[in-house]
């Protein structure tokens, strides 16, 4: 059997360590995963009290495949219409998706060389050629992106805050550059942490979907809600674009659980509010760690932050992770830089002290 051709060199996708593989490899027993950018302080009671009702009542039964009731809230709560908004097994289907709807062999996207891996990926798999544009200090250089669009110039990929750097485009950069994007470019404003943004020069990619057709902005549930393990996310757009990725959309994509499960975290602001609070603490917490021991770092505004550890990030990885902390490594072009996701105050300290040892080993640091 031959697959397609133009999918065979590609990777798969490398998650953070799973915590129980960890400990059963180094005979750990406690082990902080740093790695994938979960919110450390689980999910939201009510959300937990909906996906008990659903396994209790409603398990044998399928979903409601247009998610109707999650759709009419969420729409309420945007100021969008409901057909603006399309739901996804995490915002990784909608991203497959759009790849499907838009892409076909020999188109174009542009997207920035170190930004999230599913992009590109998905791209590659419906054989479009992929361009990929420097990150300039970390951040997203709209300027050469938009010198790479052509007449075969299909999507154009902005993740903001930008996974794995945290930094962001401001709202006056990106309106800029939307201004003269050609219409018949579709731009993708991925905002999966925008909740954890607290800077007033962020966009709010919602509010510029009236000016902007050619713009779908995408969210997700799994990280300052807490349900990553549930899968669900969404993208918001014009609801012509929207029509044409809901062809390719599978049936029954989203669970009962799941869709029960975010309705009932939308409902619950106390809960998000204080995740952000607590994350804002902890990124001050660490940027001042990281200012005391003389290590460079990239502004963060999600719930991660990423810095240079001065040696090869694998080598810094396998150290951490020795000492029970998983983190994340291995980035093509910052090959010493690690990403932290930013954890409870306990296991922040816990890492700091792990990183001085690691670096103090190395005699990175005096």
């Amino acid at each position: 059997m031959q697959p397609k051709s133009n999918i065979v060199h590609l990777p798969v996708y490398q998650p953070g360590k799973p915590v129980e593989d960890v400990k059963r490899e180094l005979g750990l027993t406690e082990v902080i995963k740093l790695a994938s950018n979960e919110n450390p302080f689980g999910c939201s009671e009510r959300a937990k009290e909906a996906v008990i009702h659903e396994i209790t009542n409603n398990a044998s039964i399928y979903p409601d495949g247009a998610s109707v009731e999650l759709t009419k809230v969420l729409a309420a709560q945007l100021g969008v219409s409901t057909d603006s908004i399309i739901f996804g097994c995490g915002s990784d289907e909608v991203i497959l998706m759009l790849a499907r709807a838009f892409l076909v062999p020999g188109d174009e996207t542009i997207m920035a060389d170190q930004t999230f891996s599913v992009y590109k990926h998905n791209a590659e798999v419906e054989n479009a050629r992929v361009i990929e544009v420097p990150l300039k200090d970390g951040k997203h250089d709209l300027p050469a992106m938009l010198s790479r669009v052509t007449d075969r110039t299909k999507l154009v990929w902005v993740c903001n805050p930008n996974n794995p750097t945290g930094t962001i485009v401001t709202k006056d950069e990106f309106e800029s550059f939307m201004s003269q994007v050609p219409s018949s470019v579709l731009v993708v404003l991925d905002e999966a942490y925008v909740e954890y943004v607290t800077d007033a020069s962020f966009p709010d990619g919602i509010k510029l979907l009236s000016t902007y057709k050619n713009l779908i902005v995408l969210r997700t549930f799994s990280k300052i809600f807490g349900l990553a393990s549930l899968r669900i996310g969404y993208g918001v757009g014009h609801p012509d674009v929207i029509r044409f990725i809901n062809q390719v959309r599978e049936p029954f994509n989203t669970s009962r659980v799941a869709q029960a499960a975010a309705l009932a975290a939308l409902e619950d602001t106390a809960f998000l509010n204080e995740c952000r609070d607590r994350n804002s603490e902890g990124l001050a917490y660490l940027r001042e760690q990281f200012e005391r021991m003389g290590l460079q770092y990239f502004d963060a505004h999600g719930n991660f932050i990423m810095f240079d550890a001065k040696l090869p990030s694998r080598d810094v990885f396998d150290a951490l992770l020795r000492k029970g902390i998983i983190s994340r490594a291995g980035w093509q072009f910052y090959p010493t830089y690690i990403r932290i996701t930013v954890g409870s105050r306990d296991q922040n300290e816990k890492f700091i002290a792990a990183l001085e040892q690691v670096l103090q080993e190395a005699a990175v640091l005096g």
